[in-house]
């Protein structure tokens, strides 16, 4: 006795083949789809850093150019000034005397006759100081700012040095 198959069956299994190709494509795709997905936000947060360490480093320069401009136009001695938490570098200018101080993680500017400017925020540590040499007295300043835990290796330290320009005698 012969067992025939009609048509019917062979093309519902066909099908039914066909069907399950479909849901392990899905799957693929679903998972390729995901793990694109979750490696474009990886990215996404990473430029996301890269871009707040970049405009933090460029306002770490601007800053001390600013500085470093200050303290080349001074018209006598510079002093360094510690008061308690606060460390203040008084600079006296042509214009009158310009002041800069670090206090809870800001550095601030100010200016006779103009108002405090708020020139770098989370900053971890600041000092200036003199660096005598031989024929000159140079100003250093260290400064580190604050790092986001997941988004840097390296620490951001700059330092910046300067030479008073003093006036000569006639």
């Amino acid at each position: 006795m012969r067992i025939r198959l009609s048509r019917g069956n062979v093309a519902s299994r066909q099908r039914g083949i066909l069907l399950m190709d479909c849901l392990v494509y899905i799957r693929l795709i679903t998972l390729i789809l995901g793990v694109g997905t979750l490696a474009f936000f990886k990215c996404w947060d990473a430029n996301k850093a890269l871009r707040r360490n970049a405009d933090d480093i460029v306002r770490a320069l601007h800053a001390g150019e600013q500085w470093r401009a200050d303290v080349r136009s001074a018209v006598g001695p510079l002093q360094c000034v510690q008061d308690g938490d606060t460390e203040r570098l008084r600079i006296p200018a042509a214009n009158g005397e310009i002041i800069y101080s670090f206090s809870r993680e800001e550095v601030r500017r100010h200016a006779e006759g103009h108002s405090d400017t708020l020139l770098l925020s989370k900053v971890v540590h600041s000092r200036m100081s003199s660096d005598p040499r031989e024929h000159v007295t140079a100003w250093r300043w260290d400064l580190e700012l604050s790092r986001s835990p997941r988004a840097t290796v390296l620490k951001p330290l700059f330092t910046f040095e300067a030479v008073p320009v003093q006036p000569t005698a006639p």
